[in-house]
C-alpha cells in the first residue's frame, strides 16, 4: 500500500461547508479516509457530504465558537487518526477602526477554537497513537502582512507557536502536529467580494507562478501531512504560496 493513502484512517475536518474545507473533505474521502465533517451551515454541510466518495462518513453541524456545541462535538467523536482544523474568518480592518468585539471574533474563530478543540480532544483521549493534526494557517502573519490585516495576521500566526508546543507534548505518542500556510486561494469568496476582475488579475500576477492556488492543492498538502508518508514531520509550517514570499 502506498504511504500516501488514508485508507482506514478516521479524519475530522472543521469548516467543511465550503471552499478549502469542502475540497479537503472530498479529497480525503477519495484517498480512502472515513471522514467526519463539521460546519455551522447545515445545508451547505449536507452539500459537501453528498460529494464525498465512498461510505462510512459522518456529518455533524455545529458552531464551534459555542462552548457547549464544541464540547458536544468532541464527546460525539470516535477515536481519530487525525484532524484538519480549517474553520476561519478573514475580516480586513485597519487597527484605528477596529473595536474589541472585532478582535474577540477574529481570535475566537481563528485561534481559540482550534486551540480549545485540540485541548478537548487530547483531554478526552480521542486520538489514536500515531495520529496527525493539521492546522490551516496563512502566509499572512507568518511570512508577510498587508494593510488592514494586523488582527487577522496575529490570530493566524498564533497557531505557529501553539503547534510547536503541542508537537513536543504529543511526540511521545508519535502524534504529529503541523500547519499549512497558504497564499491566496481561489474560492467562492471572490464572488461576493467588491473586487474587480482587473484588480484580481493584477494581484495574481504578483505570484511568480502567475496564479492563485486551488483549494485542492491545499487539500493535497493536508493529505500528505495526514498520511504515513509524513511520519517524521512534526512542528512544521508547510508553505504553499506559488512563490509569493520569495520576493
Amino acid at each position: 500500500m502506498t504511504p500516501f493513502s488514508l485508507i482506514g484512517k478516521t479524519i475530522l475536518i472543521t469548516g467543511a461547508s465550503s471552499g478549502i474545507g469542502r475540497s479537503m473533505s472530498i479529497v480525503c474521502s477519495k484517498m480512502g479516509a472515513n471522514v467526519i465533517i463539521t460546519g455551522r451551515n447545515a445545508i451547505r454541510l449536507s452539500e459537501t457530504f453528498a460529494l464525498l466518495d465512498g461510505e462510512n462518513h459522518i456529518q455533524y453541524a455545529a458552531n464551534l465558537t459555542n462552548d457547549i456545541e464544541l464540547q458536544s462535538l468532541v464527546e460525539f467523536l470516535p477515536r481519530l487518526d487525525g484532524f484538519i482544523s480549517n474553520a476561519g474568518i478573514a475580516k480586513p480592518l485597519v487597527l484605528q477602526l477596529t473595536d474589541a468585539a472585532d478582535v474577540d471574533e477574529i481570535f475566537k474563530i481563528n485561534a481559540l477554537v482550534p486551540i480549545n478543540l485540540t485541548r478537548l480532544i487530547v483531554q478526552q483521549k480521542k486520538l489514536n497513537k500515531g495520529a496527525s493534526l493539521v492546522y490551516i494557517s496563512s502566509i499572512n502573519g507568518n511570512n508577510i502582512s498587508s494593510y488592514g490585516s494586523s488582527i487577522y495576521a496575529a490570530s493566524k500566526s498564533s497557531l505557529t507557536g501553539f503547534i510547536k508546543g503541542v508537537a513536543l507534548e504529543l511526540a511521545p505518542r508519535e502524534i504529529r502536529v503541523n500547519s499549512i500556510c497558504p497564499g491566496m486561494i481561489e474560492t467562492d469568496i471572490f464572488k461576493d467580494a467588491n473586487i474587480g476582475q482587473d484588480e484580481l488579475e493584477r494581484d495574481r500576477l504578483k505570484y511568480p507562478l502567475k496564479r492563485y492556488g486551488k483549494p485542492e492543492e491545499v487539500a493535497y498538502a493536508a493529505v500528505y501531512l495526514l498520511s504515513d508518508a509524513a511520519q517524521w514531520i512534526t512542528g512544521s509550517n508547510l508553505l504553499i504560496d506559488g512563490g509569493f514570499t520569495l520576493q
